[in-house]
């Protein structure tokens, strides 16, 4: 296929030029089975991976990572289309239904800079994407105390245990996914009702 063609062929099904088909995303905001749950329900979100990001490969297992000296953060590999739903779109989904970006290494019960507030960025727009981000919901007095998330560069995602992965479908009556992590799906339905997918 001629280049002119190809081009013709993306404008035709709206797709521009240089836009890659997929992005990737890396958040880490407590345990990963809650926010693994809500980006699984969230339109525009083709894939999501439970994992470890902040670490070595060596360290990259659930019974180390949980010592809290690792590194790593409990992190979710969301791949999206951005076609369908933007990268600053996630971000808010983070911020206002997935976790607690205002709690310093913990999210409710979990303690430990394993369940830190993170966003691990792959690239300059990412980068400047979350920064900016934060400083409006910072100007916008957005939360009660200050936003901790870190936004540091990703150096490599490691994909959690086989057992990790979409955990909350498999657990729906375990009480930690009851307590903790069935109401972000509900506060996802009822803040991005178009964006909710069952």
């Amino acid at each position: 296929m001629n280049s002119s063609l190809l081009l013709a062929v993306l404008v035709a099904f709206g797709r521009p030029v240089g836009v890659p088909e997929t992005q990737k995303a890396v958040f880490a905001g407590g345990c990963f089975w809650g926010v693994d749950a809500v980006f699984r329900h969230v339109q525009g979100v083709v894939g999501v991976v439970s994992g470890y990001a902040g670490g070595s490969a060596a360290t990259a297992g659930y019974d180390m990572i949980s010592t809290g000296t690792t590194g790593h953060a409990e992190a979710v590999e969301i791949t999206f289309d951005p076609q369908q739903i933007s990268y600053g779109k996630l971000l808010e989904i983070f911020f206002t239904v997935a976790h607690d970006p205002t709690q310093l290494n913990r999210q409710g019960p979990d303690v430990g800079t394993q369940y830190r507030s993170a966003i691990f960025f792959a690239d300059t727009a990412q980068r400047q994407t979350a920064q900016g981000f934060i400083e409006r919901l910072t100007r916008a007095n957005a939360f009660a105390a200050p936003i901790v998330t870190e936004v540091v560069p990703l150096v490599a995602f490691y994909p959690a245990e086989s057992y990790h992965q979409d955990y909350l479908a498999h657990h729906l009556t375990q009480p930690y996914i009851v307590y903790n992590d069935l109401p972000k799906l509900e506060r996802l339905k009822d803040r991005f009702p178009t964006l909710f997918r069952p």
